[in-house]
């Protein structure tokens, strides 16, 4: 089974690779940076942050500073470079993805050494649900209720959907745990089980899903509060339902150092440094996002839910322990191949 999945996520990157934009060729005082993230960034990135940073770099260096990107799950983002995509920085749902980057090379650098253990930003799971709530779904477990239809992402090609298994599996563990003072892993295996009996789509992206989701497709998306509040700003007939406890997803930039001339390194390098100025994460906000820099930015963000019962991907011991044993062990193992 797993070598299935590995083959498929591989082709699925050859396909793509075809048809990745290349970068333009720098000249004169010029320079282009290429970015390559995961599905959700892409508004912040290309409304907000890419303008203000090329604003900055142009006044106090005198040099015109223009952005290519491409968007994908971030699975697919990172079998893209490892493949030879021109990314001079990635910007990816998990840290996973950033671990294999440097094992296979691409990257040199440690992104933990950049600020907040080069984590950019981050946003929790949510529940997303038609105007009205008819299926009155109000945490996770409702998810596996008769009749109810779900949306979610490709875990082979999707980080977020990755952050969504440990979400679900994740909220009964925390729960469990503050009702009894111990963690049940057996609730938290039945509850998984019984919510993917009902997905009937699994999408290559969060932003695949909830383009799904927004044609009118299935009854409930699992996904990252931005894009249940981006829905209801451009006037979505949804609803968004914040579980009791969910995991809260943290994004990783790492530079490409196998694609970064020497010439290049300086404005690549005070991009990433701009990632955590007041600015980008102000822009961040904006867009939904929670800062990890600064909670009064949150704060100034009436829309962003409070969660009763928050946790993190430590809570699994980090993802060196959380792939292997929850996504590999539990969702694949357990769950995906009954």
């Amino acid at each position: 089974m797993r070598k299935s999945l590995v083959s498929l996520a591989l082709f699925a990157a050859l396909i793509c690779s075809s048809c990745l934009p290349s970068a333009p060729n720098s000249g004169g005082n010029g320079q282009t940076i290429t970015v390559y993230g995961f599905s959700i960034m892409k508004e912040a990135l290309e409304k907000e942050i890419y303008p203000a940073f090329a604003a900055k770099w142009k006044r106090e260096h005198g040099v015109d500073v223009n952005f290519v990107s491409s968007f994908a799950g971030s699975e697919t983002v990172t079998n893209q470079i490892l493949q030879g995509a021109p990314a001079d920085l990635a910007i990816l749902s998990i840290d996973r993805d950033a671990q294999r980057l440097m094992q296979g090379k691409a990257t040199t650098t440690d992104w933990h050494a950049f600020p907040n253990q080069g984590i950019v930003n981050r946003t929790p799971f949510v529940i997303l649900v038609r105007k009205g709530n008819p299926k009155q779904i109000l945490d996770f477990p409702d998810l596996a209720k008769p009749g109810v239809k779900v949306i979610h992402p490709d875990p082979v090609s999707s980080g977020g959907a990755q952050w969504s298994i440990l979400s679900i599996y994740g909220s009964e563990l925390k729960k469990s745990e503050v009702e009894s003072g111990e963690q049940d892993k057996t609730r938290a295996l039945h509850t998984l089980q019984a919510i993917w009996k009902n997905v009937i789509a699994t999408p290559g992206s969060a932003r695949e899903a909830r383009t799904n989701f927004e044609t009118g497709y299935g009854d409930a998306l699992v996904t990252y509060e931005l894009e249940g509040l981006m829905m209801k700003q451009a006037g979505a007939e949804v609803d968004v339902i914040v579980p009791k406890a969910t995991i809260f997803s943290e994004h990783p930039a790492v530079i490409i150092d196998r694609n970064v001339t020497a010439a290049e390194r300086p404005a690549v390098q005070a991009f990433v440094n701009f990632l955590w100025s007041d600015e980008a994460q102000q822009a961040f906000v904006k867009y939904y996002f929670r800062s990890v820099t600064n909670d009064s930015f949150n704060d100034s963000n009436s829309q962003l839910a409070k969660i009763e019962l928050p946790f993190t991907v430590e809570m699994f011991g980090g993802w060196d322990r959380a792939y292997p044993e929850v996504i590999e062990q539990i969702f694949r193992d357990q769950v995906q191949s009954k």
